[in-house]
């Protein structure tokens, strides 16, 4: 009885043990399967932490610089992101209830953001050229800053002049100075573009602009993509795929050379066992010698396009073509062009701007899914560098001008700081399919009206008014100018119908026949002919 005693004991510790190892996490475990990662803590460690050196932020953010300068791929495919996020500017459309002033607000609008000179300190970029610098600093550097001046223009800073000297004691991470809620209250910048090799050492050789001004207006705008709760600074999209980049690069350029040197000459020789041979080898061009590092000696032979080479007696030469490059090489190259591609958020076709490896299915849905992302991104622009911007300079107008109209609706409690970004949209893929699919689901009840104007990025109460306010306006013009006709040529009785032309309904079909006779049949009346 112990005996079955202590069996039934084990075999229940036994399960109890396998029972709690199917409760845990396998990520969790240590294997020698699963290498080991740097930055990982059991006791768990903030977004600050991953970044904590600031040589080694600043040199990521350098490295992210150099593939969007230097790479063949890579700078093209954040030029292609920006293009389809941004594409010609976002359009604002103030709401404040009063078409007077919202008229006022859109010409002002406009006014400062098409003239380099009102809203870029260098005067050089008007405000369509900052949103987009904006978006693509994002994307390579990880952050940018606006200072919001009181000259009414924007100054753009890069993310790498905003640092931290080593004498401070204070809550500073990367140039953001933090109070215990993690807000920010101050952003360090140098006061210049130093040199990159030279460390800042002293609090008084920094610019220190406040976050925000004494009424809590935003002052400086960080603008960043943070992916954590406690992350301070923003990080470089282009960081996961730093080593794709690399290798992809390395790739190109090696078989650009071997196809070079293919290119001059291949060849095979052969030579016979017995054949005595001269150690020396023919030259074929210029040559070289460099001493490597273990002291010995290397001879390097320049090559050119037509070198005859002649070799040696007894010597047999053959020509050797390969495949350069080889058939592997381009499923190779498609693999890393396709992380390249997915961490950018671009199909892998719009990053080549090649769809001949995809029919015309793929190619929909892959953009389908990329739109999506772009959608977000303009969400994100519109919340972190738009809508702050506009205020910023409601605000200054008032301030400048109270008597205005602007002003005089401030005072009177409008709220003129109601607005609403318009984002670029994108035009159908296939336009007659996809308007046809829209008109049917709304024909048969599958979605409203207002669903569907939401789908391309539209607002339905803006649509109904703009569609009624332009038929208004084409109908008044055509009624004014009818009665100027009917008064000038008496007895023509021309209405606004016949000036409007407003087109027919869909699914309505106008017959005209010729002749005076009123009372000839419709085409569906008109008998069949015997």
């Amino acid at each position: 009885m112990a005996a079955r005693r202590n069996i039934d004991l084990s075999s229940q510790t036994l399960s109890m043990t396998f029972e709690t190892l199917r409760q845990d996490y396998n990520a969790a475990k240590t294997s020698r399967y699963r290498r080991h990662r740097s930055g990982v803590h059991s006791s768990g460690a903030n977004a600050d932490y991953h970044y904590r050196t600031e040589a080694n932020y600043l040199r990521m953010m350098e490295l992210a610089r150099e593939f969007f300068r230097n790479d063949v791929v890579v700078g093209q495919g954040v030029r292609r992101v920006v293009d389809n996020v941004v594409g010609e500017g976002f359009r604002v459309d103030p709401q404040t209830t009063e078409p007077a002033v919202d008229a006022a607000l859109a010409a002002k609008w406009r006014q400062w953001a098409e003239e380099p000179d009102l809203c870029d300190v260098s005067g050089e970029l008007d405000f369509c050229a900052l949103e987009q610098l904006a978006l693509q600093s994002v994307i390579v550097d990880g952050d940018v800053f606006a200072l919001l001046t009181k000259s009414g223009a924007m100054q753009m800073t890069e993310a790498h002049r905003c640092r931290t000297p080593r004498n401070t004691k204070q809550n500073v991470v990367h140039g953001v100075m933090l109070d215990q809620q993690r807000r920010r209250i101050e952003y360090w910048f140098t006061k210049d573009d130093i040199d990159p090799t030279r460390t800042v050492s002293r609090v008084g050789d920094m610019h220190r602009y406040p976050a925000r001004d004494s009424a809590g207006r935003r002052f400086v705008l960080h603008v960043y993509r943070p992916d954590r709760i406690s992350q301070t600074r923003g990080v470089t999209h282009l960081a996961p795929i730093a080593d794709a980049v690399g290798m992809h690069d390395d790739v190109q350029f090696a078989k650009l050379v071997q196809q070079q040197v293919v290119s001059c000459f291949a060849i095979l020789k052969e030579q016979s066992p017995a054949l005595d041979v001269p150690d020396a080898s023919p030259q074929i061009g210029s040559r070289s010698t460099t001493t490597l590092d273990d002291g010995t000696s290397r001879t390097l032979e320049g090559i050119a396009p037509g070198l005859v080479y002649t070799g040696a007696p007894g010597e047999t030469i053959k020509g050797f073509s390969p495949n350069v490059p080889n058939a592997e090489f381009f499923q190779h190259a498609t693999l890393i062009l396709t992380f390249i591609s997915i961490n950018l958020g671009l199909p892998l076709a719009v990053l080549l701007l090649d769809p001949s490896q995809t029919n015309f299915s793929g190619w929909r849905g892959a953009i389908d899914q990329a739109r999506q992302g772009f959608r977000r991104l303009q969400r994100w622009l519109i919340a972190r560098f738009h809508r702050p911007v506009y205020r910023w300079k409601v605000q200054q107008w008032i301030d400048e001008e109270p008597e205005s109209i602007v002003g005089q609706a401030f005072a009177r409690g409008v709220d003129v700081f109601a607005h609403r970004w318009h984002p670029p949209s994108w035009r159908y893929i296939e336009p007659l399919k996809d308007a046809s699919a829209n008109l049917l689901r709304g024909r048969n009840a599958q979605t409203s009206q207002r669903r569907l104007a939401a789908e391309q990025s539209l607002d339905w109460d803006d649509l109904t008014r703009e569609i009624v306010e332009d038929h208004a306006l084409l109908i008044g013009r055509a009624q004014e100018k009818a009665n100027e006709l009917n008064s000038r040529y008496p007895g023509l009785n021309v209405t606004w119908r016949e000036l409007a032309c407003l087109p027919t309904p869909d699914g309505v079909n106008v017959s005209i026949a010729a002749g005076d006779d009123a009372s000839r049949p419709s085409p569906q009346q008109e008998p069949d002919d015997e």
